[in-house]
């Protein structure tokens, strides 16, 4: 069982960055594939980025722009958002998967909360 609590989100002007956190409960943090998600209202939950073992992943709308990264000792997964649009407006949520993860919502089991993410124009 992992327990996963977001934080991190906020306000921000349109080009301006923010840094989402995602604390994990759990001895075997590192055995779990962890992924960012993001829901529009409206719109279907959708993948942002993913890290596991073979590395890591990016949605096309956010290449270049975000990095998802994890420390283990801590048992935390971040998201470093860079040239935010308003378009990144969404609750982004933390997600975790036994094994490879990868970039559909059903293949994860764990969800955190959600933070809400507003990129003012």
């Amino acid at each position: 069982q992992v327990q996963l609590v977001e934080s991190g989100g906020g306000l921000v002007q349109a080009g301006g960055s923010l840094r989402l956190s995602c604390a994990a409960s759990g001895r075997t943090f590192s055995s779990y594939a962890m992924a960012w998600f993001r829901h529009h209202p409206g719109k279907e939950r959708e993948f942002v980025a993913a890290i596991s073992w073979s590395g890591t992943d990016y949605a096309d709308s956010v290449k270049g722009r975000c990095t998802i990264s994890r420390d283990n000792a801590k048992n935390a997964v971040y998201l470093q958002m860079n040239s935010l649009e308003p378009e990144d407006t969404a609750v982004y949520y933390c997600a975790a998967a036994l094994g490879y993860g990868g970039r559909y919502y059903v293949q994860y089991n764990y969800w955190g909360q959600g933070t809400q993410v507003t990129v003012s124009s």
